[in-house]
């Protein structure tokens, strides 16, 4: 059972639960009439202690749509953070209120700290530099639909590894089903966590690499999962300036790549995908999007207790 359950990071949700989520998410994709009111009189309260576009309004139309109702803020500057107020007593303030609170904050650990003192179940929508468990299952939704499972899969992750959270959160899942292989590519700044690869990788028994080049490697993957280089991240300016265009994919780049590899993004992008490549067939990352407000749908009507 889901119900009154707290999502902080993906190893929270065993592998039968995310196959029970995917596949509610396919039932609503189909028919989501059926859905309408299955959260009718439920709130979910959104706290966004970070500015964020997709995956607040995700939420936000995940719960509209079930037919619940949406509190919360989407700047922290207008809260009684500002006075002083700590977490803990805001989240003991909103639980009460909600049935639901999803919340983002730029401090790793933060929603962990939250579900200590929640009423109601926590979903992390991003902790900093850790985890972005509804991201991920967004990317698995979409590879389940566009790829055909979570198995015998080769994802190329692309750009900033070291603070991409949601980089780390998929690799963790995809480290849980058989045959699939990882290829990290990224600049030796901004490469791969040392505990991703002690914790999660060496354990699990994965197959990886790591490169600099991305032509080297393009034509290997069956994902290719591009992120940017996240200037909120850097605390020096220059370092920014000098590795965010360290990656762009344009058309040229795709001519390398199989014909049935698809290209995922969480978004924003800003000059990691070029224009050129939206009109691809294998550029998924605006399906992507939609894949994870069903996702979510999923997730919400899940730990509710409304199905």
């Amino acid at each position: 059972m889901l119900k009154g359950r707290h999502v902080i990071q993906p190893d929270d949700l065993s592998v039968a639960e995310i196959e029970e989520i995917c596949a509610l998410a396919e039932q609503i994709i189909v028919d989501p009439n059926s859905f309408k009111d299955v959260c009718r009189g439920k709130i979910l309260a959104a706290l966004f202690f970070e500015p964020s576009t997709r995956t607040r309004l995700s939420f936000e139309a995940a719960m509209l749509r079930l037919g619940g109702a949406v509190e919360g803020f989407a700047d922290a500057s207008y809260t009684s953070t500002t006075k002083g107020e700590i977490l803990a007593d805001t989240i003991r303030v909103v639980s009460s209120y909600a049935d639901v609170i999803a919340m983002r904050s730029p401090k790793e650990g933060a929603a962990l700290l939250a579900s200590k003192y929640s009423d109601c179940p926590i979903i992390n929508a991003g902790d900093g530099g850790h985890f972005h468990p509804t991201q991920t299952l967004t990317d698995l939704l979409t590879i389940r639909r566009l790829r055909g499972g979570f198995e015998n899969q080769t994802v190329c992750f692309v750009g900033d590894l070291k603070f991409g959270r949601t980089v780390h959160s998929l690799t963790q899942a995809m480290c849980r089903y058989p045959g699939n292989k990882f290829i990290f590519v990224s600049p030796k700044e901004l490469t791969v966590p040392e505990y991703m690869i002690e914790d999660i990788l060496k354990p699990a028994g994965v197959q990886y690499e790591c490169a600099e080049r991305m032509e080297d490697v393009i034509d290997k993957a069956d994902i290719l999962y591009m992120t940017r280089v996240q200037k909120e991240r850097f605390f020096n300016e220059q370092d920014y300036i000098r590795l965010k265009d360290s990656y762009i994919l344009d058309k040229e780049k795709m001519k390398l790549a199989k014909s049935d590899m698809i290209v995922l993004h969480p978004l924003p992008r800003v000059n990691e995908i070029s224009y050129e490549v939206d009109d691809d067939p294998r550029a998924a990352y605006f399906k992507q999007v939609k894949f994870g407000m069903y996702a979510r749908m999923s997730l919400i009507a899940k730990l509710t207790g409304a199905l």
